[in-house]
């Protein structure tokens, strides 16, 4: 998913709800009703390069549903900084839109607030059946053994990202596949004057789709299994070091990286800055600036030795966009129409097609477009090494805190001073106590 940073207020703004909806608050088990069968409004996030781009990839879409149903969509891509705060407030006063993307890794969080429509078997039949889907994508859209809070749109992996012309400059015979070689190869581009590799330091998000991969690597979770905290453990403290110290210890990620929450990493990439850049689905901007698809290749995400697979070989979280029903939506109906025919199999081409993401529709999935050898990496990580971040209530909260504690330790390292274990597990243990008590 990409995503910049949402505010901290969004952590404390979460709990409030959740705790409202332990308490017996939120929305009550019935559906919408269809006050209003002529209009949706449709919140989308923001994919593509800015905002104006989104809105000329989906407003022909949008337009193409009206023609078909009669079914006015009313438009707004929100930006990644303020959806979440926008969507918390939206659950809580009831004046939200109809239908909304979210980040997939927000599912079981929004799911706790009780506004979301569940997905159950009836609900998938309206829009042509659960089994349509990619499993994968499947596993990120809500608490295990519930009903889904959302429904699959995006599908995207984290891969390697390398500039041909600069490891060609530098002598980098072929992509790193360890973390070791990442750190070898990062360090002969910095020896040409280039930075290794880019970070994106200040978005909170980012910050922990790394450590959670790295986590995972390091044999932690993050969560213990009956989903209380567990960030201090040892394999979460090596993980947020480990990341950290691309900057800090190997000078591989330039100092002012710490401050980067907007995509500058890719714009130095496109830019010959930086040579390599760990990303999911980022060929569609790279293409918006200007680079043509031979100026750089896609490898998997690195590990720490061998090959890419399951648990401390995974190499990426499940990264996507869910789409997601107000249960108080005046236009129930139209709704289920609307998620219909954005999941359909033309729309789901199109749609993923133009940025540059993967169908989580299976059949869409084979149409040809997708079998680019970019795109190829993407779709063996996420059928064979990329597990989805955990599915507790508070994640959200998880990557405000966490991300946070890593985005302090980026702006130590920028700033000279030492990043240490002490320090990051201290950062860490701090981050653990400002989640809710359980």
């Amino acid at each position: 998913m990409r995503r910049i940073r949402a505010a901290a207020v969004g952590a404390v703004t979460l709990s409030l709800v959740l705790t409202a909806a332990a308490c017996g608050g939120g929305s009550s088990g019935s559906e919408g009703s269809n006050e209003q069968p002529k209009t949706l409004t449709y919140w989308a996030t923001n994919q593509g390069a800015n905002l104006e781009v989104d809105k000329k990839v989906l407003q022909p879409e949008l337009d193409k549903f009206e023609q078909q149903t009669g079914i006015k969509v009313k438009l707004e891509v929100v930006p990644w900084s303020d959806l979440l705060n926008r969507i918390l407030t939206a659950t809580t006063s009831g004046q939200g839109p109809d239908v909304l993307n979210i980040g997939n890794t927000w599912s079981a969080s929004l799911q706790a607030t009780g506004a979301l429509l569940p997905w159950d078997a009836k609900n998938f039949e309206a829009i042509g059946g659960k089994d349509r889907f990619v499993e994968s994508a499947l596993g990120s859209t809500g608490v295990q053994g519930q009903d889904p809070a959302a429904v699959p749109l995006y599908s995207m992996a984290y891969a390697l990202y390398y500039n041909k012309k600069l490891f060609a400059e530098a002598g980098i015979a072929k992509p790193p596949a360890t973390w070791d070689e990442l750190v070898a190869a990062g360090k002969k581009l910095t020896a040409k004057g280039k930075n290794g590799i880019g970070a994106e330091g200040s978005n909170l998000s980012n910050n922990i789709h790394q450590v959670f991969v790295l986590g995972k690597q390091h044999g932690a979770d993050f969560f213990t299994p009956d989903g209380k905290p567990d960030f201090t453990s040892d394999g979460a403290v090596a993980a947020v070091k480990q990341y950290v110290d691309l900057m800090a210890k190997h000078k591989i990620v330039a100092p002012g990286n710490a401050e980067y929450a907007q995509n500058q990493s890719l714009s130095d990439f496109a830019k010959d800055k930086t040579g390599m850049v760990l990303w999911q689905t980022a060929s569609a901007t790279f293409k918006s600036q200007g680079m043509d698809e031979d100026e750089w290749g896609v490898a998997p995400a690195p590990v720490q030795s061998g090959k890419p697979g399951t648990g401390t070989a995974t190499n990426s979280m499940v990264a996507g966009i869910n789409m997601a029903v107000f249960k108080n939506t005046k236009n129930i109906d139209g709704a289920k129409k609307f998620v219909k025919f954005m999941t359909s199999d033309d729309e789901q081409v199109i749609l993923n097609k133009a940025y540059g993401s993967i169908p989580p529709v299976k059949t869409a999935q084979q149409d040809p477009a997708f079998n680019t050898p970019s795109l190829a990496v993407l779709r063996e990580t996420l059928a064979t090494s990329a597990t989805a971040l955990p599915q507790v209530p508070e994640e959200s909260q998880f990557e405000t805190v966490v991300g946070t504690a890593v985005k302090e330790l980026f702006a130590d390292a920028a700033a000279g001073r030492p990043v240490t274990t002490e320090s990051v597990r201290a950062k860490l243990e701090k981050a653990q106590q400002q989640m809710p008590k359980k």
